[in-house]
């Protein structure tokens, strides 16, 4: 059985270190309970499916200075040392997302939807192009027309000339349809955080903001209610609060 329930949650300006371990005790009891199932399926015979539905989570959050390397970058993307991490009041986590490394601060919107995609689509392209159209759609409502890179993720402008300048990254896991980690949307991002590192190993193109874009400080609590909307509606959720 299909469940499009997701529970929404805005957890704040939180510390990246918690939220990944609140992000992955989610995603643990969701694939535990998915094998259970499974598990009880296989007992009963195939013909005996079992309608326990598993839970679907959307979370909003900030975070202090934070830069994250995926599993797929290189270490030297991050052009700080130790000494440096202290002066910037940065710190750096190795983690187990797709992607290289990129940075998250105050004023970015960073979104961890925990979704088993069972509920909405077994297709993980599908998925992040999903994302990425919600971000599409969000800017557009602001004016703003931006795109998609071709052979890249994210969300970019001017992706077809040597202005191309990237404003939303993704980088995703997945473990038997569910999913956890997400996407960085710059709002009112702090842009000279991202000279400290190759941005998602891309060292010929540029990074910018909503606030650049615009030429002034965005209402980020209104920017997350259109996101928030624009993801509901792409996914075809049940909004839970």
């Amino acid at each position: 059985m299909k469940n499009k329930q997701v529970f929404f949650q805005d957890w704040g300006l939180t510390d990246y270190k918690e939220a990944w371990e609140k992000q992955e005790a989610l995603f643990a009891d969701t694939v535990n309970l998915k094998i259970r199932i499974r598990n009880r399926e296989v007992a009963a015979g195939v013909d005996e499916a079992d309608d326990t539905p598993t839970p679907n989570y959307l979370i909003f959050c900030e975070h202090p200075h934070v830069y994250t390397l995926g599993k797929s970058g290189k270490p030297e993307h991050l052009l700080l040392d130790e000494q440096g991490l202290k002066e910037k009041q940065a710190v750096y986590y190795p983690i187990n997302r797709g992607g290289d490394i990129t940075y998250h601060g105050p004023g970015q919107i960073v979104s961890y939807p925990i979704l088993d995609l069972d509920n909405f689509f077994t297709d993980i392209h599908l998925y992040l192009r999903t994302l990425e159209e919600a971000v599409i759609l969000t800017l557009a409502d602001y004016g703003l027309k931006a795109g998609r890179y071709p052979g890249y993720t994210g969300v970019w402008f001017d992706a077809d000339n040597d202005k191309a300048r990237k404003i939303c990254a993704l980088g995703v896991r997945c473990s038997r349809w569910v999913t956890m980690h997400g996407l960085a949307f710059n709002v009112n991002t702090n842009l000279d955080y991202f000279k400290n590192i190759v941005p998602c190993g891309i060292d010929d193109k540029d990074v910018t903001s909503m606030q650049r874009e615009l030429g002034h400080e965005v209402d980020i609590n209104e920017v997350k209610k259109i996101l928030k909307h624009h993801i509901s509606v792409l996914f075809n959720m049940e909004m839970m609060l």
